[in-house]
């Protein structure tokens, strides 16, 4: 396998009980992943993402839940829910689970001609 590397998401996860931890598993000049590992964290009650890249991302472990601007309550996600965020679409983390890791598989691009398949 030239070129090819091999390796495992929950492998040696860091501890992220103080602070959440963003791991940049891939990156090129139309796309980048992130590993993320919370344990209790949140955004802070008056702070937004408001992103330019589009965002896929998927909860591979614990639970969440998102909030996203004018919308009345949250989405609470567990294993395996993913969510296609567009550009400038504010959101917020409302809660991860505080006794076990939350790991998170995050996708960013540039949104151009997205079709999402939620399915």
């Amino acid at each position: 396998m030239p070129d090819a590397s091999l390796a495992n998401l929950f492998a040696a996860l860091p501890d992220a009980k103080n602070s959440e931890i963003f791991d940049e598993i891939l990156r090129s000049p139309c796309l980048r992943i992130e590993r993320i590992v919370s344990h209790g964290q949140s955004s802070p009650t008056t702070g937004w993402y408001d992103q330019q890249p589009a965002e896929w991302v998927i909860l591979l472990s614990g639970s969440a839940e998102i909030l996203f601007e004018g919308e009345p309550k949250g989405h609470v996600l567990k294993p395996g829910d993913h969510l296609y965020i567009p550009p400038g679409c504010r959101h917020r983390v409302v809660w991860t689970e505080k006794d076990t890791d939350t790991v998170w598989l995050a996708v960013f691009f540039d949104g151009r001609g997205v079709h999402y398949n939620a399915a």
